[in-house]
């Protein structure tokens, strides 16, 4: 029963087109892997909501949740990643943006992956990894093709947290 629910997952995933997402060009055309709990599909909708364990990986990008939210667009492609922590647990992603570069790390409450945009949300607790450098915040914001960064110490000015944003930059190699 295991086995068929596993195999269920990963046909399900495939039956969503590739995420197109930044990083290394072969990371659009490998199949999306994912294992979970359990799985609610709406095809007609273009929805696929996973729970329990949540485990997804998409050539060098991989992602950790309890609760993974998958919407298309009408053209079948993924419109919408959504991921959710659970038990204490921050939903975690993580993407390599180029083959000579490090990569890029990002744990928040809810993590949020807009397609067309090529932007990621982490939404509570959130921080970033990048390049050696350390953001962390209530919100931040990574923008994958320009690798800009936003963060805030308090989203939507609820007053979390110690109201600062906190920031390591690591000085680059002048060298290289």
């Amino acid at each position: 029963m295991r086995r068929e629910i596993g195999q269920l997952l990963v046909l399900t995933a495939l039956g969503f087109t590739s995420l197109p997402t930044v990083a290394l060009e072969s990371d659009a055309s490998a199949p999306i892997e994912i294992a979970a709990d359990q799985l609610e599909l709406d095809d007609r909708q273009g929805t696929a909501v996973y729970t329990g364990g949540v485990d997804m990986q998409q050539g060098s990008m991989h992602l950790k949740a309890a609760r993974v939210d998958i919407q298309r667009g009408n053209n079948g492609q993924v419109s919408q990643v959504t991921a959710k922590g659970g038990g204490g647990e921050r939903a975690y992603l993580e993407q390599k943006p180029a083959p000579d570069q490090e990569i890029v790390k990002g744990w928040g409450d809810t993590v949020v992956y807009h397609a067309a945009e090529r932007r990621v949300e982490l939404i509570g607790n959130a921080e970033l990894h990048q390049a050696g450098d350390t953001f962390d915040g209530a919100y931040v914001e990574y923008y994958l093709d320009s690798r800009r960064v936003q963060a805030r110490s308090a989203q939507n000015g609820d007053g979390s947290g110690d109201g600062r944003v906190r920031m390591t930059l690591t000085p680059r190699d002048s060298s290289q």
